[in-house]
């Protein structure tokens, strides 16, 4: 680990390696606590802000399609872009809190809510334009038809 890497994460973990002040430190003010937040915790909070998770999805195909599957509960159909090439698919979205609730105050936190967003390269090409989706008790389903390339045709040959 080079030397500025190792410094960072001292630095995120609040460790003083004698020659800097630590990340955070207490400031009593009129009886309430108060934090002091240094540049790089603010654009450290603006990177986690920014960060996207990524969505889990269930993947499987039938003899003509790819369907792929995902547990997106809480989100709104017009919260959700997904784009598809004939190689590929994209997922994108955000879950939105309705309530703020304070870091300090959750005893557990799994849930993932903001912007989301999964790509799938496909093992086959699909077609895009007959691509469906829908969301039903909170599963997104898309259905991608497979292109038939081992499809094969005759050919009369004519005789002249």
């Amino acid at each position: 680990m080079d030397k500025d890497t190792k410094n960072f994460f001292e630095k995120l973990a609040g460790i003083d390696n004698g020659n800097e002040e630590p990340i955070s430190m207490s400031i009593k003010n009129s009886g309430q606590e108060m934090e002091e937040k240094t540049d790089e915790e603010e654009s450290l909070g603006e990177i986690f802000e920014e960060a996207e998770g990524e969505l889990a999805v269930d993947v499987y195909q039938t003899p003509s399609a790819f369907v792929i599957e995902s547990t997106i509960a809480g989100v709104n159909p017009e919260d959700v872009d997904i784009s598809t090439t004939p190689e590929s698919i994209t997922i994108k979205g955000k879950r939105e809190k309705e309530e703020k609730i304070k870091t300090d105050n959750y005893i557990h936190q799994e849930c993932y809510w903001g912007r989301f967003s999964r790509t799938i390269i496909l093992p086959q090409e699909i077609d895009p334009d007959k691509a469906q989706a829908s969301i039903k008790n909170g599963v997104l389903k898309v259905n991608l038809p497979k292109i038939s390339k081992t499809k094969t045709k005759k050919i009369k040959v004519k005789f002249e």
